[in-house]
């Protein structure tokens, strides 16, 4: 081997001691950042190193503003002797000073503990789990009801934070306080990679910048970087390395550029990155587990299944739906009685136990559905073609098969082949129904199916069953840009309820079934009711408009939101709804075994699951997989029957839901703002749905948004505001806002902060003197259910 061919052996270390031992032996030997820095040929490495995790080393020439962190082996003894709480630290969207930490354990009386202030938040990032000390009683505060954003450019700038926090420290009812408390350590750290924007510095070719992060629950951090004219105006993603003491913000260092920010391509990988929905192409390895093309229906399959192709079958879903995994039918038997089919597809017979696709399709948890892309959980194959009921196909199938005549005389479970004779949309269906001339065996059975749901809604409203209410839109793209052309809140029609009723009966029906069963190890869902405090809001709110809402139980609820109607302002009652929904409690999947309390408060029913929609939801699956085997049709595996690993498996089912949900109100919030980029200016009418110190939030029906009305403006007079909260009212000089009130304003694109978009708004009516005000909105609350189907 000649000298030039010699293999050069290079040490990389951030060990010291390795270090010097290597140079004392001959080894070329280097730290991470010297070998980075010595690359000149890319430069724009170096902007990759982390910064010294050393979270207690402080940054030169810093003034000291956080207390020091308690070490870990201390926390852990004050945790054991109640000294500590321990729990994970909650940030508050709309006040960057305030913060609740959920304890962990059974410690109900201190469930949620509230921290104000930026020296008691003490450096904790959204999702740590942290240790909390209690403060005394006579420092107990209530929760904030001002509304703070941390929008300085200064990254040291802390001259205004004590202002800001006496804003907080206002006198209200012993009644409204809650137990406070103080961060004095990390238990555990939870940071991720996050997306967002450089805030480049004013200071000429400066290397130290202030990123911007999308999430507004996540602090500034500060990077060194060389690429800052680069990286302007671009989406890009950060890492967290440390937070010393004497630093406003979080050190960090940057990862990778996502692209242009506004492009839509940028902000849904954004939306998708922010929202941890795994979104990568299906592995090959996941393929490879795919049935064969072409596939048809074997007769040994035949010999498993009930063979229901003579059945008058359809499907009912909204416009443009592919992943159609629900179909009914009904049709008379005799003496008065009907027979109604709720066939479910079989997803369960491609999607076998413990393989890739299994494994990736648990991992994912949920289809996501956004403005103009689906992100599936299963491949198209199965989600579009094999698993959907398209008409004129046939197709394996679940089937709960019920006899009813206003009451359920008997219900069976069987696999089962159908063919579909129809895909409907809900308008179509409406339209068949109410049709004078169609008398077809489709529209028959849409008819009975109708005049049966209606009953069997009744029956649960009746029983104290809630009817809720959000603002949902739609939007009509451009069918070559597919940018949003047209933006409506979602009429529904009677067919939605009559699919929705069943959709209920087969999974309830089933869920009895399995817990039969499987006593230990059924997957249900459950929907705790919301505690007393929840409801303080709305029945204020009622009580202003000089209307009762009782809160005992979900059936005086129901009942009283019922007799809650004004003739003057009929849509006070839709707004009432509105506010219900937001008293709710999260509906959450469980392990019968690991739990007692099954009961779900929003359908008043003992018991419940997910059954209906196996291409979309992996809860389905496993729910599909335990009835087989309780009705003789699939024999069992470990894992079905392991309580433990399916409590884990709910806990990953529950996260994924809610970051979906959170994804897909993040694309409406988006493509609203690409609407309204062409509009212009837009007056419109709007309800008050909250009232804070320092704003009003409200709603405008017309788009389903919700919107921020700040009363104090930068570099403006502050006006005069008084706040009551046992009405609830906000006083501006000389106008009161009531929760309710109706508002008119212009609505408006402000592009002027790329990283958060906002509408602007002019309050037009009533008006407000010295000054304009401008609205900026919040997304946070719009909704878009999935594929337009309910989710309780």
């Amino acid at each position: 081997m000649t000298d030039e061919e010699k293999i050069q052996v290079i040490l990389l270390t951030n060990d010291r001691t390795n270090k010097e031992k290597a140079l004392e032996e001959g080894i070329t030997a280097y730290t991470c950042e010297e070998y980075i820095k010595s690359l000149t040929a890319n430069p724009e490495l170096v902007d990759r190193l982390a910064c010294v995790s050393d979270e207690g080393k402080e940054i030169e020439g810093g003034k000291v503003i956080f207390p020091e962190h308690i070490p870990l082996s201390k926390l852990q003894q004050g945790i054991k002797s109640g000294i500590y709480l321990q729990g994970t630290y909650r940030a508050n969207r709309e006040n960057y000073l305030e913060a609740t930490v959920w304890v962990h354990g059974d410690a109900e009386e201190n469930k949620e503990i509230i921290i104000q202030g930026l020296k008691h938040l003490n450096r904790a990032i959204h999702e740590d789990v942290v240790a909390v000390e209690l403060l005394a009683k006579d420092e107990w505060v209530a929760p904030s009801s001002v509304v703070l954003q941390d929008d300085g450019q200064n990254e040291e700038d802390i001259e205004n934070e004590e202002e800001k926090e006496n804003i907080l420290k206002t006198s209200v009812n012993k009644d409204m306080l809650r137990p406070t408390g103080r961060v004095v350590g990390i238990i555990k750290r939870n940071w991720r990679p996050y997306c967002g924007m450089l805030s480049k510095s004013q200071i000429k070719e400066a290397r130290r910048h202030l990123f911007t992060p999308a999430d507004r629950r996540i602090p500034r951090i500060r990077i060194e970087t060389r690429q800052a004219d680069t990286l302007e105006g671009q989406r890009i993603i950060v890492a967290i390395d440390g937070w010393p003491r004497n630093s406003r913000y979080p050190n960090g260092h940057f990862v990778k550029n996502l692209g242009s920010a506004g492009d839509k391509e940028t902000e849904t990988e954004v939306l998708l990155l922010e929202h941890d929905v795994p979104h990568q192409a299906f592995s090959q390895a996941v393929l490879s587990f795919l049935p064969k093309m072409p596939w048809s229906i074997t007769e040994e399959d035949m010999k498993h299944r009930e063979d229901l192709r003579h059945l008058t079958v359809c499907s009912v879903d909204p416009p443009g739906c592919t992943d159609i995994d629900d179909a009914l039918h009904c049709r008379e038997i005799g003496n008065g009685n009907l027979e109604v089919g709720v066939h479910i597809a079989d997803v369960s017979h491609f999607i076998r136990p413990g393989n890739a696709l299994d494994e990736e399709s648990v991992k994912r948890g949920t289809t996501v559905y956004l403005c103009e892309k689906r992100i599936d959980m299963v491949p198209e194959l199965l989600s579009s073609n094999l698993c959907s009921l398209r008409s004129n196909v046939d197709r394996y199938m679940y089937m709960i098969h019920t006899l009813i005549l206003a009451e359920i005389l008997k219900t069976r479970f069987t696999k089962s082949i159908i063919n579909s004779k129809a895909s409907l949309t809900y308008a179509e269906a409406q339209m068949r129904i109410d049709s004078a001339t169609m008398n077809d065996d489709i529209t028959i059975s849409l008819r009975g199916l109708n005049k049966l749901a209606k009953i069997l809604k009744k029956k649960r409203i009746d029983n104290g069953a809630l009817t809720l209410a959000s603002p949902e839109v739609r939007f009509h793209m451009d069918s070559e840009t597919h940018d949003p052309i047209d933006l409506q809140t979602k009429e529904l029609k009677e067919t939605n309820s009559m699919v929705e009723e069943f959709m209920l009966l087969a999974n309830i029906s089933v869920a009895q079934k399995i817990y039969d069963e499987f006593p230990e190890f059924a997957l249900l869902r459950k929907h705790p009711a919301p505690p007393p405090s929840n409801y303080d809001i709305l029945v204020k709110a009622a009580k202003s408009k000089n209307l009762e809402i009782k809160t005992d139980s979900a059936k005086a609820l129901a009942e009283s939101l019922d007799k809650a109607e004004s003739p003057t302002f009929p849509y006070l009652n839709t707004l009432l709804r509105i506010l219900t929904t937001r008293c709710m409690m999260q509906a959450v999947y469980f392990c019968s075994g690991m739990d007692n309390d099954f009961h779900h408060y929003g359908l008043a029913s003992p018991i419940y699951t997910h059954f209906t929609s196996p291409i979309r939801r992996y809860a389905d699956i496993i729910v599909h997989r335990l009835l087989a085997v309780a009705i003789g049709a699939d024999s069992t595996y470990p894992e079905l029957t392991d309580k433990h690993k399916l409590a884990e498996m709910c806990k990953n089912l529950n996260y994924r839901h809610k970051m979906a949900q959170y994804a897909q109100r993040a694309s409406v919030a988006f493509h609203t703002q690409l609407f309204f980029k062409t509009k212009g200016v837009v007056n419109e009418d709007a309800y008050i749905l909250f009232v804070r110190k320092n704003a009003i939030v409200v709603l405008i029906p017309k788009y389903g948004l919700e919107g921020t009305v700040f009363f104090e403006e930068k570099d403006k007079p502050t006006p005069k505001l008084e706040y009551n909260s046992e009405v609830p009212s906000l006083t501006v000089e000389d106008t009161t806002f009531h929760v309710f009130d109706k508002v008119k304003v212009n609505i408006m694109l402000d592009d002027s902060n790329i990283q958060h978009q906002k509408m602007r708004m002019v309050l037009v009516e009533p008006k407000v003197r010295p000054k304009i005000l401008r609205t900026m909105l919040s997304f946070s609350n719009v909704k878009k259910s999935s594929c337009g189907k309910m989710e309780i």
